[in-house]
């Protein structure tokens, strides 16, 4: 637990070094407040810079950077990731879906704008991913990022964990939510970086399985974490999951396996990065980060 809790804070290091990079893009990359139309870029910003670890951005720029890229391409895809996961937020945070009040302790967006700027706030985010995607110049890695956001990825898994509030599910139900809603969009990030940096079809692959890992385990430790913290240490409403009947891994398997689960996750992740070419160390720190979130 220690070697981890190193690892993890090298992670942590790393994270703040990107996100303030990654930060001064995103105030780049969107539109002015004081353009036309003021309330909705106003809006689209409120969320963009509430907060949050940028961990997609940060795994776009660490498999970027690890497979050789250069340039400053890799920026426009920060911003995109980053941008694809607020649209996400701001959408789930919604009445008609989670109906949560706050977010990385603020307002969500719809109670500080209201439900339709929120609405299409989230629309305009996902919309200006694609416009820097674009911009970023590789058609395979736009293919890839639209695959795993729509409904054979983050979108598809939202849907499901919809219809399945309240009901009994199996575990392999609540792989598929978990893969879908939240690994799906982490694995793109980890691609988008790759491909924009010219890896091979091999080391890609071998990504993606490290992206599946870890995102699997993120959203496990969420599951956790939705039980043993408080809303004041999450920043959003603690215990949401069990009042909307989410199907989450505690509620099929205890906490004591979902934290089990997690760790042999973070094992799988390891094992993906083996072989690769590169320095693989900022990767393996993150997957550290991503279990010692709960202890």
């Amino acid at each position: 637990m220690e070697n981890l809790e190193k690892e993890s804070a090298v992670a942590q290091e790393y994270l703040a070094r990107v996100a303030k990079e990654a930060e001064a893009k995103f105030d780049e990359h969107l539109p002015p407040e004081n353009e036309t139309p003021c309330r909705l870029h106003e809006a689209m910003r409120y969320s963009m810079f509430a907060g949050g670890k940028r961990l997609r951005p940060a795994l776009v720029k660490a498999t970027f950077d690890m497979f050789g890229g250069k340039g400053d391409k890799v920026w426009l895809a920060t911003s995109a990731l980053e941008m694809l996961h607020t649209f996400s937020l701001i959408h789930d945070d919604l009445p008609c879906i989670d109906n949560d009040d706050y977010r990385r302790g603020k307002l969500t967006n719809h109670k500080k704008f209201g439900e339709s700027t929120a609405v299409m706030a989230g629309d305009a985010l996902c919309v200006l991913a694609f416009e820097l995607m674009g911009r970023a110049g590789d058609a395979r890695a736009i293919q890839v990022l639209a695959h795993l956001l729509g409904t054979y990825g983050m979108i598809g898994g939202e849907m499901t964990d919809i219809e399945c509030e309240g009901k009994t599910v199996d575990l392999e139900t609540v792989d598929y939510i978990h893969y879908h809603k939240t690994a799906a969009l982490i694995e793109a990030a980890l691609q988008v970086g790759a491909m924009l940096a010219g890896a091979d079809d091999k080391s890609i692959t071998a990504i993606r399985n490290y992206g599946r890992s870890i995102g699997l385990a993120f959203q496990i430790v969420d599951d956790i974490l939705d039980i043993v913290s408080t809303t004041e240490e999450l920043g959003k409403d603690a215990g949401s999951d069990i009042e909307k009947g989410k199907a989450t891994y505690p509620s099929i398997v205890g906490l004591e396996k979902s934290r089990e689960r997690a760790h042999e996750l973070y094992e799988e992740s390891l094992k993906a990065l083996e072989g690769l070419e590169g320095d693989t160390s900022i990767l393996r720190s993150i997957a550290a980060f991503i279990i010692t979130r709960v202890k």
